[in-house]
């Protein structure tokens, strides 16, 4: 927002200088919707963290790189099922349904 014309704004105020209230605009950068931004920004960086590192202490290997695959790398399920040597027709069901949610369900998650 700091670059660029994103972060300005404007508002309208009527200028009494010649006798009669006329509108003019009085152009500005935006504080108060950049320190919205921000703080919303950092609370996604903290939930992002909190993530990883809840993945990260996952203590089966295969688990814990298919969940870093997906929700960290953003891989489809199809890559990850090639990364895990899944074979047959849905192979892209397997790591889904058989590592992820196989620990979730054992966590007690869904």
């Amino acid at each position: 927002m700091k670059q660029g014309d994103a972060g300005f704004g404007f508002s309208t105020i009527l200028d009494y200088r010649s006798g009669e209230g006329r509108p003019q605009n009085v152009v500005g950068f935006d504080w108060p919707l950049y320190e919205c931004r921000m703080k919303v920004l950092e609370e996604k960086k903290a939930q992002a963290e909190a993530v990883e590192r809840w993945i990260q202490e996952i203590e089966d290997g295969q688990t814990r790189c298919v969940f870093s695959m997906f929700y960290i790398n953003g891989m489809s399920w199809l890559k990850i099922s090639d990364k895990v040597k899944a074979t047959g027709d849905h192979r892209e069901d397997y790591p889904r349904i058989c590592i992820r949610d196989a620990y979730l369900k054992k966590i007690g998650v869904k």
